[in-house]
């Protein structure tokens, strides 16, 4: 049974730390990782063999076998699917940065070009889970960033196929090459290239220990998004909000994996005591009641706090990857929350809301780490250059300055090559 906790009365170290599930998969990873940059496909394919138990003789996904995913998605939940993409597309373009140019003085230009990252990896976990809402979430961003090449890595299952909702999604998000691989070898794969899997710039997309564990190793060599951690849920909620509905929404993250974390914050210990049986009750009805189970009796908790300012401050401290404000008006407390993934505001918009649909990403800071990083979004698909233009007579103003600085750090090459231009050194001098 989840715990219930008098914030005032309990170690703020004991609601605060988290414990990461310990993963010893270094040595397993860098060899797989050497093995498909030595071997390339023939690796691939073997590692496919071993962990998939799945027998393919090609990594790519045809459009034949796309145009029959397409045949064999419900109509209907293709309709979400492009529903789904619409809002998803809104929210993301607005997200679009534009270069700058700036011409501060007389014969000065300085200007800031944004560029799309020219090919990007997804990851999308697949096998016996589907999650065509990843491949939305990922791709969607990358294309409205001008990305040249999305290539989504996704595991077969052990007949060979790729899910076709995941399939039907990739063709509405606009990828452009999908291979079917996963784990630790579909990162290599994706990050050194193979015979048939074009090397990318960055990987994006969540993944097991395998998958955490290869990206880190790949860092410096292409870029990541993060390292994802379990889902978190904290629903901070008045003493007026339905317990159903909280226990609802911290079972929706409870049931993702035993790791997840699903905590509720309320001034009411009436209603904390409403969740924790509500909870009980709720968790018998879930056809993965054994792993939200174990979510919500080991890393759950509810916790009881003076008043919802105090919550708002346990809130910040957690930063927590979902935040739900179940209050009365939502926006008034919405700027003093500093540290969150994203923010659920009033009693009608559920997590579930943001998975799937309502359009911002539900790629989100784990662990902690929205206290200073972000959702996924267009920024990850793009880089920024910069470029100077100084006339003569511009620089010649700011020559001395530029070698004075110069040679305080004892950089006289520096400091040559910003005089030399204005006549006031030569080579010989």
């Amino acid at each position: 049974m989840i715990r219930i906790y008098e914030f005032s009365q309990v170690d703020p170290a004991e609601i605060f730390q988290r414990e990461t599930p310990i993963s010893r998969v270094e040595e397993p990873v860098a060899a797989i990782l050497a093995d498909v940059k030595r071997r390339g496909d023939e690796a691939v394919l073997d590692y496919t063999r071993r962990f998939d138990r799945c027998d393919i003789s090609s990594l790519a996904v045809t459009a034949e076998e796309i145009d029959e995913a397409f045949s064999q998605v419900e109509p209907e939940f293709l309709e979400v699917l492009e529903r789904a993409a619409a809002n998803i597309r809104e929210f993301h373009t607005a997200q679009v940065r534009q270069s700058l140019v700036l011409t501060p003085r007389s014969g000065v230009v300085l200007g800031q070009r944004i560029t799309p990252i020219e090919r990007v990896g997804l990851y999308v976990p697949g096998g016996t889970a589907a999650y065509p809402s990843t491949v939305l979430m990922d791709a969607i961003p990358a294309k409205i960033a001008g990305c040249e090449k999305i290539v989504m890595a996704t595991p077969p299952g052990a007949d060979g196929k790729i899910n076709p909702a995941i399939l039907a999604a990739a063709k509405i998000a606009g990828v452009t090459d999908i291979f079917k691989m996963g784990g630790a070898q579909a990162v290599a794969a994706l990050a050194y290239g193979t015979e048939s899997v074009p090397k990318v710039d960055k990987i994006v997309g969540p993944g097991n220990a395998f998958v955490a564990e290869a990206k880190k190793q790949v860092f410096g060599m292409v870029a990541i998004d993060m390292i994802a951690g379990p889902s978190e849920i904290l629903v901070l909620a008045d003493g007026k909000s339905d317990a159903r509905v909280v226990a609802a929404d911290m079972l929706s993250q409870a049931e993702h994996d035993r790791n997840a974390t699903a905590v509720l914050v309320t001034e009411s210990m009436d209603l904390a005591k409403a969740v924790q049986a509500e909870l009980e009750a709720q968790l018998e009805a879930l056809p993965r009641r054994d792993i939200a189970r174990a979510s919500v009796d080991s890393n759950g908790m509810i916790i009881v706090a003076e008043n919802l300012m105090q919550g708002i401050e346990i809130a910040n401290e957690l930063a927590p990857e979902h935040l739900e404000l179940l209050v009365d008006d939502p926006f008034a407390y919405l700027d003093s929350i500093r540290n969150a993934g994203s923010v659920f505001l009033g009693r009608s918009c559920p997590e579930a809301l943001g998975d799937y649909f309502a359009g911002p990403n539900h790629t989100l800071p784990t662990s902690g780490t929205a206290r200073f990083s972000s959702p996924l979004g267009v920024d990850d698909f793009v880089k920024k250059s910069q470029f100077l233009y100084y006339t003569p007579n511009a620089l010649n103003a700011v020559a001395e300055d530029v070698a004075r600085f110069a040679r305080k750090e004892g950089l006289e090459a520096h400091a040559r090559s910003a005089v030399i231009r204005s006549g006031q050194l030569t080579v010989d001098s």
